[in-house]
Parts: C-alpha cells; structure tokens; sequence
C-alpha cells in the first residue's frame, strides 16, 4: 500500500530541510545541547557496534520517559535479551550511562529524517522497537513499519492539543499507529484518542507507579544531614525558569515565621546552575553549589542542587517538596518519585502533561496544589507546623501508588506474546511478565 500523501510531503520535505538541520544541530552543539562526542549519532551514524542476535530497541523523549522504561529494561536484559535504548538529550544520556543494566546499549535518537533513521536501522536492525510515552516520530515509525520490524508503544500519553493536530491527518495517522504491534495507553481517555486515530489500543495504567524508589547514596546524604543540622527543608525540584524566583520569594515569607528554613532548590536541567547562582547572588543571597562541592553552611538559607543523578538523595532530605514544572507552562513533572520517598508533595497548577497523575494525588488527598509564590509559602508553613498533615500527605500518596501499580506486568506480558510470537524468547531465560 502506498503511503499517504501527508507523509510522502514529510520525507521529501525532510530532504529540503537537510541544511537547516545540520545548522540547528551546529546551534544546539555551540549552547551544549547536544554531545560533541556523538553528534554523529543524531545523523544516524553509529558510535557502537550491533549486537550479536536479537536486539530490542527502545526509545524515550528524555529523563522522564526513561525512568519509566528503566524497569522494563532491567527485567528484559536480565532474561538475556540485548537492549538498545535511545533518547533525545543529553541529561538522559548521562541517567542512561548511571543506570543501564550491564550490557544495554545507549544511543542519540537520529532526527526524524529518512536517511539518517534509515543508516540507523540499517546498522541496529531491532527485532523489537517500544516507543514510550507520546514520541510518535513519522519516519521513525514508518521506516520501522517499512522493514516489517515489530513496533509497540508502552506508556502512551496522547494529549488534546497532539490528538486535535494528528486527527487532521487521519490516513497518516493510521498508517503509523494502526500498524503499531500493541498501544498500551496510561489511561482510559488516553486510549480511546489512540483508538480514533487508527491504534488498537488499551488503558495499562502508568509505569512510573510501578518504578523503584530513586536511588540515594548513603554515604553524601549522611555528609548533608551533619550539614543541615536538624534544619527543616523546603525541596523545590526540577525547576525552570521562573519557578525559582518564586520558590525563593516563598522561601522569604516562610522564614519569617521559621527562620531556619533551608531551601533547596534543584533544577531540572542543572546546566542553569550558572544562572540561578547568578541571580541568586544579585538579590544579594548565599547559595552554595552542590556542583562545586560545596556543603548548605548554617548563615546560607539557600542550597543548590546543580547535578545530575542526585534527585533520589534531595528527596530523601526534604521535609516538604514543591514539584517544578507546574508553576511555569511545563505541564509538571512526576510527584511519584517523591511520594516513593514518603515526602509530602505541593505542585502548581501547570500540570496538563501528567493531568491525571496529579489530579489522582489531590484527590487521594496525596498531594496540595497551591497557585502562586504567596500560597505555596502559606501551606508550607502549615505544612511545617504540622507532623501529623505531613505524615497524611505520605500515607495518602504510598497508598495511591500501591492502588496504581500493575503497568509493569502488563506491558511485560505484551512484549513476552510479541517476542514469543516471532520465536525470539533466549530460551528458558525468558522472564515472567504476568
């Protein structure tokens, strides 16, 4: 069957838009976005070999769609499968290079034009590709449904704004979802977009309830405690830009009530460092830097955390956490790390990219929304004042997620069937998904 309209346009433009391409490349290489190590991987050029025998290549956006994957690929490379994992940016990279399972393979996602997603394929040649969360990418789907190579989607995330812009290319969007092997969505309403738009898809439920607790090193969150000193600890994390100002000027109103309040703040893309310190010492405040390995001494009321790989150890010190993401336009970042660590949680109201996540969390009474810098300061200081709200917070939460568990298993339990199907279980090794 030839294939649409729509998605000819889209190669032949990828081949005019091969110039531009290389230079935002060239952009993106000058502002330390990309690795210029392994620029060549972004254009589809290998910097490891392949594998012997069967390979199964996953993809994910960046740092939040790979911790949800992390699962899967530990138990797969575990039964003796090869993993391939890719990803579009260069903090994932560094989560990958810490937390793949001896064995699995990292790779920079090529941009979605077809000769270099064709020189991908051509050297990894997947016997499996999982595609998570909602990066649907034309000619890296098409050019896996082109050489018949099974494709499924786990976690899959449709949001009303993609699913409005994907229905106005009905037969494009049937051609790449309607051959995928299996769509396993989040949620109900997630799955019937899938299911308009040409997917046979289903509700599986989340995979980040099903993640391990973030990972925390005992030896530097003992080294901290000595350095905090018993003082109270408002996390802000993963901020961007203008969550911070309002996190400190929160910070401000809190101390006026509890003076030895320290404020943590860890930014999302900790390459900002610079520019929080900035800031931070031009409204004449001390801010240590975790990246220059300094300690929170006892006259600084503020701490940056400016690392990576580090965010299971702040939770773990945290008395209360603000979840960034969700006081900017960003559509918030995931409130079940915290919760796995018993911290109780305040988020914004910018939260369209996990709306049901956080909408469960404040309706299990789990989670406080809160509007702006003067409200996230208010419940704070309740929130500090009380042990017995903080302790709800966390039983809450901890019970929610023990309720939300289950997408691991079921997604394990499709690839299995996909897998077995095509006769490349290792073996006896095969693991158990059910």
């Amino acid at each position: 069957m030839a294939p649409p309209l729509p998605l000819l346009a889209y190669r032949l433009a990828g081949y005019a838009a091969r110039p531009f391409v290389s230079l935002l490349l060239r952009r993106r290489l000058a502002r330390g976005k990309e690795d210029p190590l392994r620029i060549g991987e972004r254009k589809g050029r290998p910097s490891l070999p392949r594998p012997a025998g069967q390979l199964i290549w996953f993809h994910a956006a960046s740092v939040g769609e790979t911790m949800s994957v992390l699962p899967l690929i530990d138990t797969l490379s575990g039964a003796g499968h090869a993993v391939l994992l890719t990803t579009g940016t260069r903090t994932s990279a560094a989560l990958a290079a810490s937390r793949l399972p001896g064995g699995a393979i990292h790779q920079f996602v090529p941009v979605d034009l077809a000769r270099a997603v064709a020189r991908f394929l051509d050297h990894w040649r997947p016997d499996l590709a999982i595609f998570c969360e909602s990066e649907i990418w034309p000619m890296l789907l098409a050019e896996t449904h082109r050489r018949a190579i099974p494709l499924g989607i786990v976690n899959g995330r449709m949001s009303e704004k993609a699913f409005r812009g994907w229905r106005r290319f009905p037969g494009t969007a049937r051609a790449l979802l309607g051959a995928c092997a299996f769509c396993l969505a989040q949620t109900e309403t997630d799955a019937a977009r899938y299911v308009k738009l040409g997917a046979q898809a289903e509700a599986a439920g989340n995979l980040k309830f099903d993640a391990p607790a973030l990972p925390i090193d005992a030896e530097a969150r003992a080294t901290l405690i000595r350095a905090m000193e018993g003082r109270p600890v408002l996390l802000a994390a993963s901020t961007h830009p203008g969550e911070e100002e309002a996190v400190l000027e929160a910070s401000a109103r809190i101390r006026d009530r509890i003076p030895d309040l320290l404020t943590v703040i860890a930014p999302r893309h900790p390459e900002r460092g610079d520019e929080i310190a900035a800031a931070a010492a031009a409204g004449g405040l001390l801010m240590p830097r975790r990246s220059q390995g300094a300690l929170p001494e006892r006259r600084a009321t503020t701490y940056l955390a400016d690392t990576l790989g580090e965010m299971g150890l702040f939770y773990s010190l945290a008395t209360l956490a603000f979840v960034g993401g969700t006081l900017a336009p960003i559509g918030g970042h995931n409130p079940i790390e915290p919760a796995k660590l018993g911290i109780p949680i305040l988020h914004g109201p910018e939260t369209d990219k996990n709306r049901e996540v956080f909408a469960a969390f404040d309706t299990a009474e789990a989670a406080i929304s809160v509007a702006d810098a003067r409200a996230l300061a208010e419940e704070a200081i309740r929130l500090l004042e009380d042990a017995d709200a903080r302790a709800t917070l966390a039983i809450n939460a901890r019970t929610l997620i023990a309720a939300s568990e289950g997408a691991l298993a079921r997604a394990l339990g499709r690839i299995e069937a996909v897998l077995d199907k095509a006769g490349n279980l290792p073996g006896d090794r095969a693991f158990s998904g059910r």
